[in-house]
């Protein structure tokens, strides 16, 4: 067993040798895969370690495009506003990723570039491939994500290559980013099926290595491919979040302004996984707008956005109510439908149905709301009226209408006026409907009651 002094902890701790292994260790005991998945515990708590700064970065025009048709340069373009004004000269939102391919691509890229802004920076997604250094370079970039997956199942699987094979390239890859001038992030793919302390570990302390001598950063983004992490305090490796960030900060001596989570939903646990690596290390969490992603998705960016102040206090300058824009921006001119129960963004996140629900809120709303999302978000709380709304779901839905359209007029419960517009929502489901009431269907009827 060997032992080393640690740099970041100051004590002498046993050093993670490489394993070479002939067959692959796939931790049957934890993804049989003809059954669910398990959680296995081995008891182990490591302590909560927040960075000075936390960073938001993106990946939307990545894996973002990986489960969608394309966006067109001009939509990119556009978001990439949006993200900028997002951000609103925080910082907090730190870069984003670009493929670096297609004729779009690249032209994408450049429109980007030719913009100017600190924040968020662009960077790009490469192969493991030499060749792809030229792309980068030769389009201006400083920083590009290299995929260098992690697990026996890609290893052995995929590349077809044993563990020595295996970093010997993703080496030989970092090495030429460092020498073309170009910040490599090391993408740890699949890191929750990895062997962590036979290879991940080992492999980092490499990487640490070139980044000395070098004397540039080496990034890690850890990366849980399948969704597979967990939060749960005393879950063993390899799916144990807390863990995999807390070994890669001080056993790996990695930086955690360097460190990256990567996060998918699988088992709709991204929000809260990229929570926990924020806590237990990681400087930055890694998210796509709205959650766009392969499968269920990625880390949602405006989830994280509301993550960060609620651990912080605070928004750091940032524009939060630019999120409502994105998601107007998203479903009017790309069309793209977010789910209505979708916090934050969805048509639903505020609204209520329940009759007893609108009373509160008509006598406060902040008894049903989960924050001013009127000031914050520039969504008011409102209501769908139904069959259960009742009579102060009607009031609260007028009252909206005159307001949003300039009308000085307040009503109640006890307004005569309002008892003809609950009158008219009853007979509608006396009459058999069994679907809510369209806006546009109440503004005309209560157009026609009010005589507006």
């Amino acid at each position: 067993m060997n032992v080393k002094f640690n740099q970041k902890t100051h004590i002498l701790e046993i050093e993670y040798q490489f394993r070479d292994v002939e067959e692959p260790n796939l931790f049957r005991n934890i993804y049989p895969y003809n059954e669910v998945p398990r959680l296995v515990f081995n008891h182990r708590i490591v302590p909560m370690n927040v960075p000075e700064r936390l960073y938001i970065t993106d990946t939307t025009f990545r894996d973002g495009q990986q489960s969608r048709s394309p966006y067109t340069v001009e939509q990119i373009c556009r978001i990439y506003d949006y993200l900028h004004e997002l951000d609103n000269g925080s910082g907090v939102i730190l870069h984003t990723e670009f493929f670096v391919y297609s004729k779009q691509d690249k032209e994408a890229v450049l429109k980007c570039l030719e913009k100017g802004y600190d924040f968020p920076k662009v960077t790009a997604w490469i192969r493991a491939k030499k060749e792809d250094f030229e792309i980068v370079k030769n389009l201006g970039i400083k920083e590009t994500g290299i995929l260098v997956s992690c697990s026996d199942y890609h290893i052995f699987k995929k590349l077809k290559m044993t563990r020595s094979q295996a970093l010997k390239q993703y080496l030989e890859i970092v090495s030429s980013a460092l020498e073309a001038g170009i910040i490599p992030r090391c993408h740890f793919e699949d890191i929750t099926r990895a062997d962590f302390y036979g290879f991940v570990l080992p492999f980092i302390n490499e990487l640490m290595k070139l980044s000395k001598e070098a004397k540039m950063p080496v990034k890690i983004r850890a990366c849980d491919t399948l969704g597979l992490g967990s939060p749960i305090p005393g879950v063993a490796l390899p799916r144990s979040v807390p863990q995999i960030i807390y070994g890669i900060v001080n056993y790996g001596e990695v930086p955690s302004e360097w460190l990256e989570w990567h996060g998918h939903n699988d088992f709709y646990k991204a929000v809260i996984n990229s929570t926990m690596a924020w806590l237990y290390g990681a400087s930055m969490v890694n998210t796509s707008l709205l959650g766009i992603g392969e499968r269920t998705g990625n880390t949602p960016l405006e989830a994280m956005v509301m993550e960060y102040i609620q651990i912080r206090g605070t928004a750091d300058g940032m524009n939060v109510a630019v999120i409502s824009e994105i998601a107007d921006y998203f479903k009017k001119e790309i069309g793209y439908e977010i789910p209505p129960m979708t916090p934050f963004v969805g048509d639903n996140f505020n609204a209520t149905r329940a009759g007893i629900h609108a009373d509160g809120l008509m006598k406060d709303e902040e008894i049903y709301n989960i924050f001013d999302t009127g000031k914050i978000l520039g969504r008011p709380p409102k209501v769908i009226i139904d069959a259960y709304s009742g009579i102060a779901g009607i009031v609260i839905w007028i009252n909206r209408y005159f307001k949003d359209n300039g009308i000085d007029l307040q009503v109640d419960k006890k307004d005569p006026r309002v008892q003809k517009v609950k009158e008219w929502v009853d007979s509608q489901y006396q009459s058999g409907r069994n679907t809510s009431i369209s806006d546009d269907e109440l503004k005309e009827v209560v157009k026609e009651v009010f005589g507006i």
